[in-house]
């Protein structure tokens, strides 16, 4: 078992709110971390993917009254959107009776299905919550060696992490990569031909940390542009690709303004990529963009929540692999797999652009070292524990 850095951050927002949401995708450990958190309050858990359990729900509002003395968990929330006007009644009655908190804790696979679900029902009612696939911070306190294989060739899906052998994980990820073409995409998004979908998918592994260029993609799948981006769309809402937005400040140079896009968890990429072991890794072409994501991903899962990520590129050659700004904090991050990093005069020339309030670059490695021009370089694990705690 890992603990989970999130769990905290839940118990608080209960303590604060009388509804949070926990969004991630399918498999990532939702329903694990809620039950945590349920053992140690008088609570009841439904699971809305089973019909006897939404069956129990005909009458929502009543079956809810007869336990408003617990924490309700709602499961896979999704499946019964109409019950979120009946939350909201269940709230105000609540407040009215002074129970400000703790009411209804719910799970959903897809972020932007439950914004739209809940944004008007409970507008002011709610908190909103991301569990991601295990991050480095996690699984170090675990085993330390876990990083630098397991986690970034595996991914961070429990079930793939923690697999028997590397074939297991490998045909995890695979199966999962499956369900979700054939059940949970169609689900929440329009009827889309499985081998379409699963060839985009693939595009996107091929194109890691690459600019969208939809044209060219729209031109291989035989679709428009805008069948394109409503698949990315999709892809995004169910937390399984990241779109990295361009900065763009009051700069006289030309910048990039079309986003990157990342395959979320390292494993699911390496599975479209059909990469099985962490030697075939080290010889793919894929792997320092693989590393690239990785780090990204890691660092976003651990930020303060009002953080906002971009990348920096102008079409001089003057490059930034990821900036963070959060509070007065602007930091500029260089990503490279080599543990002896060589900072290129692009990365100097965006800083002098961007501005940062620090500067460095995340290695493959374990040392921490001074690099000229004030940039420092920095582990994984080292920089991640610095920015939770920021």
């Amino acid at each position: 078992m890992i603990d989970r850095l999130l769990t905290a951050e839940v118990s608080e927002l209960l303590d604060n709110f009388p509804v949070v949401a926990v969004v991630g995708p399918r498999q990532v450990g939702k329903t694990t971390l809620v039950r945590q958190i349920a053992d140690s309050t008088d609570s009841l858990y439904l699971d809305l993917e089973l019909e006897e359990d939404r069956a129990k729900l005909q009458n929502p509002a009543e079956y809810l009254r007869l336990h408003q003395d617990k924490l309700v968990i709602l499961d896979e929330i999704h499946r019964t959107p109409e019950i979120f006007q009946t939350l909201r009644s269940l709230v105000d009655e609540g407040r009215r009776a002074g129970r400000k908190s703790q009411r209804f804790l719910v799970l959903g696979s897809a972020a932007i299905e439950l914004l739209r679900q809940s944004g008007e029902s409970l507008a002011g009612r709610i908190a909103y919550t991301e569990l991601t696939s295990l991050n480095a911070l996690e699984t170090s306190r675990h085993d330390p060696a876990v990083i630098t294989r397991d986690l970034w060739q595996r991914g961070g899906f429990p079930d793939s992490l923690l697999s028997t052998s590397d074939r297991m994980s490998y045909r995890w990820r695979w199966n999962f990569i499956r369900s979700y073409l054939q059940r949970d995409i169609p689900q929440f998004g329009p009827r889309i031909a499985e081998e379409t979908l699963d060839r985009f998918w693939t595009m996107l592994a091929h194109l890691q940390g690459q600019l969208l260029n939809a044209a060219s993609i729209s031109r291989s799948l035989g679709v428009d542009n805008k069948t394109v981006t409503n698949y990315l769309d999709l892809m995004i809402d169910l937390l399984l690709v990241r779109r990295l937005r361009p900065w763009h400040a009051n700069s006289k140079k030309r910048l990039v303004k079309s986003p990157k896009t990342y395959i979320r968890d390292s494993g699911l990429l390496h599975a479209l990529l059909k990469i099985e072991s962490y030697e075939d890794l080290l010889s793919h072409p894929v792997l320092g963009d693989s590393w690239e994501g990785f780090v990204i991903e890691n660092l976003l899962s651990v930020a303060p929540s009002e953080t906002d990520a971009y990348f920096y590129r102008s079409s001089g050659g003057a490059e930034l692999d990821l900036i963070l700004a959060f509070g007065r904090e602007r930091w500029a991050i260089e990503i490279k797999h080599s543990p002896a990093p060589k900072l290129s005069k692009g990365f100097h020339s965006a800083c002098e652009d961007v501005k940062p309030t620090r500067k460095c670059v995340v290695h493959s490695g374990a040392e921490r070292f001074p690099l000229n021009g004030g940039v420092e370089a920095i582990s994984l694990t080292e920089l991640a524990s610095e920015l939770a705690s920021s």
